[in-house]
Order: C-alpha cells, then sequence, then structure tokens
C-alpha cells in the first residue's frame, strides 16, 4: 500500500500537533506544579508569621505580669506598709502630731492610687498596637528607669514612625528580648538605645558596655537564634558584634 504526498503531509502534522499538545500539558503540569508550591511556600509563611505574632504576643503578656508583680511589691507594698505603720503611730501621738502624721497618710495613699491607676494602663492586651511602637518602646525605658535596672541614654530622630501593626509587635519584642539580655546578663550599668528613621528603612542600635560574650558559641542558647527568625519573617536584619569584656553592639534594621 503507497502512501500519497498528502497522507503522509497529513500523517506529519497530527504527529507534530500530538507533540505540541504533549508539550503544553507538560509546561502546564510544571505549571501547577510552581504554583502549588508557591501557595504552599506562602501559606507556610503566612503561618509561620501568625504563630510568631502569638508567641510575641504571649511574651508581652508575661513581661507585664512580671512588671506589674513587681511593681505591687517594690512600690505599691512599700508604701502600703509605711502607711500602716504611720496610722498605727496615731494612737501613741499628740495632736499636733496627727494631723501632720494623717497628711503624711494622705499624700501615700494619693501616690498608691496614682499608682495603681498607671498599672492598669498595662492591662491592655494589645499594648504595641494601642500606644504604637515608638510610646510601648518609651514605657519600656520608663519601666527600667523606675525600677533603677539601668541607665538608659534614649534618642530617636522621629517619633511619628511608620511601621505595621503586627510588624511592630515582633520587632517590640525583639528589642525587649536584647534589653532583657543585658539587664541579665551583660553586667552593664547603663544601655543606649537609637533609633534612627530613614527614607527606606528604620535603623536601632543597642549598645551596652558590659562583658560582652563569644557570638560563634554554640551554647548561646535559643534566645539569639529566636531574634535572628523573627527578624527574618518581618524583614529585618538582625546583627550583633560582641566580644569578651568589650561589650555588645546590635543593629536592628527594619525594612519598610
Amino acid at each position: 500500500m503507497k502512501f500519497s504526498e498528502m497522507d503522509f503531509l497529513l500523517i506529519l502534522t497530527t504527529f507534530m500537533i500530538l507533540i505540541v499538545v504533549l508539550m503544553m500539558v507538560a509546561i502546564y503540569s510544571v505549571f501547577i506544579k510552581k504554583k502549588s508550591q508557591l501557595i504552599l511556600t506562602q501559606k507556610i509563611k503566612e503561618a509561620t508569621f501568625e504563630q510568631e505574632l502569638a508567641n510575641s504576643q504571649v511574651e508581652i503578656k508575661e513581661q507585664t505580669l512580671n512588671y506589674i508583680g513587681q511593681e505591687l511589691h517594690d512600690d505599691l507594698g512599700q508604701k502600703l506598709s509605711v502607711a500602716r505603720l504611720m496610722t498605727n503611730k496615731l494612737s501613741f501621738s499628740d495632736e499636733s502630731e496627727k494631723k501632720e502624721i494623717a497628711n503624711e497618710i494622705n499624700l501615700l495613699i494619693g501616690e498608691c492610687i496614682q499608682d495603681i491607676r498607671n498599672l492598669s494602663k498595662v492591662f491592655i492586651t494589645k499594648q504595641v498596637e494601642h500606644f504604637g511602637f515608638v510610646e510601648s518602646l518609651e514605657r519600656e525605658i520608663f519601666r527600667i528607669k523606675r525600677l533603677q535596672l539601668l541607665e538608659v541614654h534614649y534618642d530617636i530622630n522621629n517619633r511619628d514612625l511608620e511601621i505595621n501593626s503586627s510588624h511592630a509587635l515582633i520587632l517590640f519584642r525583639i528589642i525587649q528580648e536584647c534589653i532583657n539580655n543585658v539587664i541579665k546578663h551583660s553586667k552593664s550599668k547603663c544601655i543606649e538605645l537609637l533609633v534612627i528613621d530613614h527614607q527606606d528603612f528604620i535603623d536601632i542600635n543597642i549598645n551596652d558596655t558590659g562583658i560582652g560574650f563569644n557570638t560563634h558559641r554554640e551554647d548561646n542558647g535559643s534566645g539569639l537564634k529566636n531574634m535572628i527568625s523573627r527578624a527574618k519573617i518581618i524583614n529585618t536584619d538582625f546583627k550583633i558584634n560582641s566580644s569578651e569584656k568589650d561589650g555588645t553592639k546590635v543593629l536592628i534594621t527594619y525594612n519598610k
């Protein structure tokens, strides 16, 4: 049986069409696979971000409760104890002393009421979202100064920073953890906190003059790794430079 030239062309055309169809199917399959991988990767990123956000919220609540407990014990408790002692003293005092003691008790109670009002503000669940990043940071600095934990040198060139509220919460936790590490481990008497706003990014410098540490040691703990991983989640660079007996310098760069 002989094939005519027309039959040959028809078979060749059919074969080429089949090859093109198969190639399109293959390309479409690869496209669908890559798209699925991208969607899965994006979902994993979103889930990781939400988890870190939730962790940060829990940690801030724990930090807040610790702060309130310390304030109740060290400040409010002491004032009420003094007020109680002065109340007991009233029964052994003459009229002129009673008036003076009563005034002192009144002042102490007034201070206690103001302290309770200040503490009640700390109970707000979403502190950073409510107060904003800068005010939350300054409240943290005020807490450190109030408890005389460290001498703080703080400077900021723009108090109207524009940071996504969810990012701000995680960024605040990173800074808070850096400060807590200085308080617990550095043996430094002071800390320098600089916030410098640029057009496309924000630099945050946290420096101390403490004993420092070897950043390359494997037993530095999970805290440093957690800060680095959290920084990556919010598109932030985290750099730490430290050596033993030479203090620690942390540079956090948040990309807007």
